[in-house]
């Protein structure tokens, strides 16, 4: 049976991580992770201060729909302690970004354990991220933007590792 794990790191959109919890959600992703400086909903353990946590958790609410209350999710700050963990666990360790030695994604077979790290909205994934990767994928681009907004390129990657 093939397990998916959604890595979302760096993201800066309270509205992009609600929504990727819905996408996942609605895809039947096993879990999410959420690193780095990523806004994370409220947990039961959160030390971060009150009303800060609160007001993210609204604004992931907006978009996420009660997602967040359903899908699996951790967020740990230390994505390359994610990332051990998985590749320990047999996962292949997969980065959706556009570099030069990029695999087109319709091209890629994933297998049947693999993990998918989204990056920074703007400025892309960081090196040292990506060469903990396995592969790169990249979504073809037919239209003069250079790149999808993260959520709806997880959407496309998520759905192709699971039905493509």
């Amino acid at each position: 049976m093939q397990s998916i794990i959604l890595i979302a790191h760096n993201l800066r959109s309270c509205h992009n991580v609600g929504s990727l919890l819905r996408t996942a959600e609605g895809l039947g992703i096993n879990k999410v992770f959420l690193t780095g400086y990523t806004p994370y909903p409220l947990r039961s353990d959160d030390t971060r201060m009150p009303h800060m946590a609160n007001k993210l958790d609204f604004q992931i609410h907006k978009t996420a729909l009660g997602a967040e209350k359903l899908v699996d999710w951790v967020y740990d700050e230390n994505i390359s302690n994610v990332i051990n963990s998985l590749k320990s666990e047999g996962y292949q360790i997969a980065a959706l970004e556009q570099t030069n030695n990029s695999v087109a994604l319709p091209t890629f077979n994933p297998s049947d354990k693999i993990a998918l790290i989204l990056g920074r909205e703007v400025e892309g994934m960081e090196a040292d991220v990506l060469k903990q990767c396995a592969v790169v994928l990249e979504i073809p681009m037919a239209g003069k933007k250079e790149s999808f907004n993260v959520v709806q390129a997880a959407a496309m990657a998520l759905y192709q590792f699971k039905y493509g």
